[in-house]
């Protein structure tokens, strides 16, 4: 009877491999991190998870098509990525890119107000958002640590998308 138990026990754990590691992009499929305003980020993120570093610029010839927007969750940053999201939802974007998500970058320690906090609800119901904290290390320059809790599925994605 023991021996059932190890099997039903293995059987779970080899499940689809889907199960196990989550959703990922194809392999070999690089990023552009584009910043939708100045300071959002785009710098730090493309040091600490690899990547294309864009600035606010659109992609050009050679680089990466797949693009990841960078922005603030202040109120400025919520609304330049909102912006951002529309032109690409009525096409006014270079072709050849693809939005593959939007990564939100804390602005400050702590929890957002609730409006804020609101138009990252409506960003999410458009678009994958990945989220990631206020890191005081980063402030000070030091992009040397491990990426910070709580960004998992965000390094998976790079990851994976690494060549």
């Amino acid at each position: 009877m023991r021996t059932d138990v190890r099997r039903e026990v293995e059987s779970v754990q080899q499940g689809p491999e889907i199960w196990i590691r989550g959703p990922v992009a194809p392999h070999g499929r690089r990023f552009a991190w584009v910043g939708t305003h100045g300071g959002a980020g785009v710098s730090t993120l493309a040091a600490v998870y690899g990547g294309h570093d864009s600035g606010c610029d659109w992609p050009g010839p050679g680089a990466p098509s797949s693009v990841l927007l960078v922005a603030r969750t202040h109120a400025a940053g919520l609304l330049a990525a909102r912006r951002s999201l529309e032109l690409f939802r009525r096409g006014e974007h270079p072709p050849g890119l693809d939005l593959d998500a939007v990564v939100l970058v804390a602005d400050a320690p702590g929890r957002l107000p609730r409006p804020l906090a609101r138009q990252v609800k409506e960003i999410e119901s458009t678009v994958d958002v990945y989220r990631v904290p206020w890191v005081p290390a980063w402030r000070l320059g030091d992009l040397s640590a491990t990426p910070p809790r709580g960004t998992e599925a965000l390094v998976r994605l790079t990851r994976a998308a690494a060549p």
